[in-house]
């Protein structure tokens, strides 16, 4: 039998001399206590890092293991090949018609080849070895990285976070502007109730006398321009120099800007989510969408999760609350913020929330493991949700206008002229 071993230094082809001692797979170490214990003849050792780790992650078969087991193919064709990777078997068999074994006598001869693999091959210090595996580690974690499946959903969880982050700045920031204005000119704060025309109109005003003399057409509409301006004039405010207007017109300047620059994140994150997952934003949305991928930590570990567990995600510390105290579990967590949780009653939100995680969840699984970009069975299950809704919504309607027993009568009256 020959044994296919791997080492970060490439790969190493053993003969085993006696098969017997193979029979006994518990027993099987102590033949591995010393390396004289175990006969050992070294075909070939080939050195290749590059596709080490892509041996190691796809059992890929590398041009230089081909060339070298041809050569074995040639000299020892009836003898079969112990692999420890099934897959890289399977390939080995295909290509060159080589019996390849994959069996826990396997695993454990691979164990004690690696235990005494300095005794066995010769020429290759610790110190060595100790560097190759270095380097084969730095390489597969490269490998891992560049071609991982999941990296593109790290691209919607930074940018929901930062959304997120975006949104808690811009409260704050707006708050200290609004409190910090209202000192100077306390009804303007009223009068505009939209943040960002509120920072843009205090940049290019600044002090409140010079509304009387500023044209913000362009920012306001005609009627609120002319309450700002009969506001100015007879202002409760407080005066402040010259440097205070400065700091305040600095902090609207921060303020507009982290609001342009959160729409184009917006915008960036709907296209992404669209590009990844256009089934679960058509469902619930691109943002709900991205903090159920960002909760989850991937969208192959959101498919992973049953329907149950998607409606409820976000809501964990009231779950646990409710089994602690015996209480009701909660009924819907992040998805609660989708168009079609908020759009039902009260009474019924409970049920769409149990639905759509349904749905959703179905939608989550075919964005991550289908191969269809298409956002078609989004759109007809959500559909399906919707009538659900109506129907739900109509049924309470009913039963409002008249019990089930009287629209009975009717019926069967009509039925009988």
């Amino acid at each position: 039998m020959l044994v296919l071993f791997e080492t970060a230094a490439g790969y190493a082809i053993f003969k085993v001399l006696n098969e017997k001692k193979l029979q006994e797979v518990d027993s099987l170490w102590k033949e591995f206590e010393t390396p004289e214990k175990e006969g050992k003849e070294t075909a070939s050792l080939v050195f290749c890092f590059s596709t080490a780790s892509t041996a190691l992650v796809e059992g890929k078969l590398s041009k230089n293991l081909k060339k070298i087991l041809k050569k074995i193919v040639a000299k020892d064709a009836h003898e079969q090949l112990a692999v420890a990777d099934a897959k890289l078997g399977g390939v080995i068999k295909d290509k060159l018609n080589l019996s390849c074994i994959h069996s826990p006598m396997v695993t454990e001869l691979m164990r004690g080849i690696r235990s005494q693999i300095e005794g066995l091959i010769t020429g290759l210090p610790s110190r060595e070895m100790a560097a190759m595996c270095l380097g084969l580690a730095h390489s597969l974690s490269r490998y891992k990285l560049k071609f991982s499946p999941d990296k593109v959903d790290t691209m919607i969880v930074q940018a929901i976070s930062l959304l997120d982050d975006l949104d808690k700045e811009l409260n704050n920031y707006i708050m200290r502007c609004r409190e910090w204005y209202g000192w100077h000119f306390p009804e303007l704060g009223k009068i505009i109730t939209d943040n960002l025309t509120y920072c843009k109109c205090v940049r290019k005003v600044g002090d409140r006398r010079n509304f009387a003399s500023s044209d913000v057409s362009d920012i306001l509409p005609e009627e609120i321009e002319e309450d700002v301006k009969a506001a100015a004039e007879i202002s409760m405010g407080t005066e402040v120099s010259e440097e205070d207007i400065n700091n305040i017109i600095h902090l609207c300047d921060q303020v507009i800007e982290i609001s342009e620059y959160r729409t184009q994140l917006y915008d960036y994150l709907k296209n992404r989510m669209m590009a990844i997952a256009p089934n679960l934003t058509v469902m619930v949305g691109e943002l709900v969408g991205a903090r159920l991928i960002a909760h989850a930590g991937s969208l192959l570990n959101l498919a992973k999760h049953p329907a149950s567990t998607v409606q409820i995600l976000g809501a964990e510390k009231a779950l646990f609350r409710a089994l602690k105290t015996k209480r009701d579990t909660p009924k819907f967590g992040l998805i609660y913020h989708a168009s079609l949780v908020g759009q039902t009653t009260a009474k019924n939100k409970g049920k769409i929330s149990r639905m759509l995680a349904a749905k959703t969840a179905l939608t989550i699984r075919y964005d991550a493991l289908g191969e269809d970009t298409s956002a078609e069975m989004g759109a007809e299950n959500r559909l399906k949700v919707e009538t659900r809704l109506r129907h739900l919504e109509e049924r309470g309607i009913r039963r409002i206008s008249g019990t089930g027993k009287a629209l009975a009568r009717t019926d069967k009256y009509q039925n009988k002229r």
